[in-house]
């Protein structure tokens, strides 16, 4: 299947505005047969005090970690997102049981900026989020090599 556009592998978005994205908007395919497939996109971050983006560059393994982060999360235990990694992070910290998060996202290689929100998360998040990463991995399969 090939995307027809963007598909937000990550959309945490809450009614007071606030929220945070991870939009893949297409696939680098490498030349070389060693090398993986990369999904390319944006990290986003919205409230009324603060608005960014940062490019993102998502390996295969990533999508694996971040199902691995889903199934911690289901589970009523926070999670972290491409910790320790030369990549943006994102640190989930559920508050009240699934029902609010306070979010944060670490750049610590090119900004070296860390912003954190609280978001009001919607009935079924966990579930929309599953099927979220089903149709990132439909739309562009990936070669891990």
């Amino acid at each position: 299947m090939e995307a027809q556009g963007p598909i937000d592998l990550i959309h945490l978005a809450g009614i007071e505005g606030n929220s945070v994205v991870v939009r893949v908007s297409g696939q680098e395919v490498r030349a070389s047969q060693h090398d993986p497939d990369i999904l390319v996109g944006e990290i986003s971050v919205g409230t009324s005090f603060v608005k960014g983006s940062l490019k993102t560059w998502i390996f295969p393994q990533d999508l694996t970690d971040w199902e691995a982060a889903l199934s911690t999360l289901a589970g009523g235990e926070s999670a972290s997102w491409r910790e320790n990694k030369r990549a943006t992070e994102l640190h989930v910290a559920l508050e009240e049981g699934l029902e609010r998060a306070t979010v944060s996202v670490a750049d610590r290689s090119m900004s070296l900026a860390t912003v954190q929100v609280t978001i009001e998360l919607a009935d079924g998040w966990l579930e929309d989020h599953r099927a979220r990463l089903d149709r990132v991995r439909q739309a562009w399969p990936m070669r891990r090599n």
